[in-house]
């Protein structure tokens, strides 16, 4: 009989811990970043998305000891776009023990099959822009805040599980060159003339509810075919994620470039490595994380490249040079060494631009797939 057993997080004290869990199993991991606890506690229980997902959470317990998480999630919107019916697992933290994490695995594609679905299939979060991708190279680098960490064992137990690869995301370090390559920039100083491009000021931006909008209508036509596992974002969830992100954003190190008609051509949204004050945080804002972040906010050695991208009717016109062009002066002025990319699968063209610069791989994290019927 096993000495473990699986609880499913009903109440607050359960939710609680686990959302900690992972607190305690990378206490001594440097590489590790926590999310903060707050933040954890909105995407389990009341963020947007759930108005149309389902999921369900368990703890693994030695007993009372938690050795283990997982969440178990369902986005029709997902099924509907690609035509599957497949559940998706997050939230996955185990300790060393393949018996705690097949108990929580084959819970979730329980969970899965009860519900009709015949594939289970991550890390990933309910949509796009959350966590995903295990971690299966550069386990040594610290990585953005907004991506996975998780120990190299986690990879063996999913195997023996007989999870095999979906896809893999590819991310870099970059450095930042003192000169941009003079090709980039002829061909920058060109478009920016021939199309009467221009920047626009970010701080108009956050004044301009309508030009948000325009931009997270943009962001979702333009990844959808390139992006895989994407997912649109609806309405409700481009103001919740609008209210988070565009307050942090400013002209430092960020841009967006709109045509002769007002309308945005393409956008590089970045922000300062806040990874090593999310480390310091443990989870807390208060009483004192709310001062490393801030502190981390403005230094711009190290930046974390979100979301870089050209509208579609702007897509292989080259526009990218332009805002390459632009982001790259702008951290030079700021101080900038380093750029870490987002995850981008693995067959994206659009990998081959770091070929313009010093750069050097970060990190490959991976999304698993198993069919449960």
């Amino acid at each position: 009989m096993s000495r473990y057993k699986l609880k499913e997080v009903k109440d607050r004290r359960d939710l609680r811990r686990f959302i900690r869990f992972p607190l305690d199993l990378y206490r001594d991991c440097p590489q590790y970043v926590p999310a903060l606890n707050a933040d954890q506690r909105k995407s389990l229980t009341s963020c947007s998305t759930l108005s149309y997902c389902e999921r369900a959470m368990w703890l693994a317990l030695d007993g009372d000891r938690v050795v283990g998480r997982i969440c178990a999630m369902i986005n029709p919107r997902y099924n509907e776009i690609y035509g599957t019916r497949r559940a998706r697992f997050g939230w996955f933290d185990v300790v060393d023990d393949f018996e705690v994490a097949s108990l929580l695995i084959r819970r979730a594609e329980e969970w899965a099959a009860e519900r009709g679905m015949d594939e289970v299939h991550g890390p990933l979060y309910y949509n796009t822009l959350g966590k995903q991708g295990m971690l299966v190279e550069g386990f040594e680098n610290v990585p953005p805040f907004n991506c996975l960490y998780n120990y190299p064992y986690y990879n063996d137990f999913l195997a023996a599980l007989g999870y095999v690869k979906e896809c893999d995301w590819l991310q870099y370090k970059v450095r930042v060159p003192e000169e941009m390559p003079q090709k980039l920039i002829r061909v920058g100083e060109r478009l920016l003339e021939r199309y009467s491009l221009r920047e626009l000021d970010i701080d108009a931006l956050k004044k301009d509810r309508k030009q948000v909008k325009a931009f997270f209508d943009i962001y979702n036509r333009s990844f959808e075919k390139s992006v895989h596992n994407f997912i649109p974002f609806t309405d409700e969830e481009i103001w919740e994620e609008a209210d988070q992100v565009i307050p942090m954003l400013n002209n430092r190190i960020s841009c967006f470039l709109v045509d002769s008609k007002g309308g945005i051509a393409g956008f590089g949204v970045n922000f300062p490595s806040i990874s090593g004050a999310l480390r310091k945080c443990r989870g807390h804002l208060f009483p004192f994380g709310w001062f490393h972040l801030l502190r981390a906010l403005h230094n711009c050695e190290t930046i974390d490249l979100m979301l870089n991208g050209a509208s579609p009717e702007w897509q292989n016109t080259g526009v990218s040079a332009v805002y390459h062009n632009l982001i790259f002066d702008k951290c030079r002025r700021a101080g900038v060494k380093w750029a870490i990319t987002n995850p981008q699968i693995e067959d994206n063209p659009a990998v081959k631009v770091w070929e313009n610069y010093e750069h050097e791989p970060y990190m490959r994290r991976r999304c698993y797939i198993r069919k449960i019927k």
